[in-house]
């Protein structure tokens, strides 16, 4: 019998390619989609900052953290390669419990910060007008 047997089926153990539904195909295109998209939303953050395209700087942290969050996203999509398909899924579970970690952990803080401001800086919470 020879090392490489024409005879066995091509979805038997150790012969075919094995490129199941599974697997990621990685190409060029697809790098350099995901760094156009980056640099894209790299600039449009500066522009809305550097132009002073919204009135309220809170209009515009806001606008800031969407575009991140979009970032982000194409991040995990273009360059980390993640989907709910990757290694059975469990990628995509791995990253939802660390998403919930994450926003367990900034609530609390953000709880913890703002009831240790009521508490600690009573005086700072009301303003008197003078006559």
């Amino acid at each position: 019998m020879s090392a490489h047997d024409d005879t066995l089926p091509a979805h038997a153990p150790g012969h075919g390619h094995g490129h199941g539904d599974s697997e990621i195909h990685i190409s060029l295109g697809g790098y350099v989609t995901g760094f156009v998209l980056s640099v894209i939303l790299t600039a449009i953050p500066f522009w809305l900052v550097m132009g002073k395209v919204f009135a309220q700087s809170s209009t515009t942290a806001m606008v800031l953290l969407a575009l991140g969050a979009v970032q982000i996203v194409v991040h995990m999509i273009y360059f980390l390669h993640l989907n709910a398909r990757s290694e059975g899924g469990w990628n995509m579970l791995a990253l939802i419990f660390t998403l919930v970690l994450v926003v367990i952990a900034l609530t609390g803080t953000l709880w913890v910060m703002f009831h240790l401001n009521s508490n600690m800086m009573p005086g700072m919470q009301t303003t008197k007008t003078l006559p």
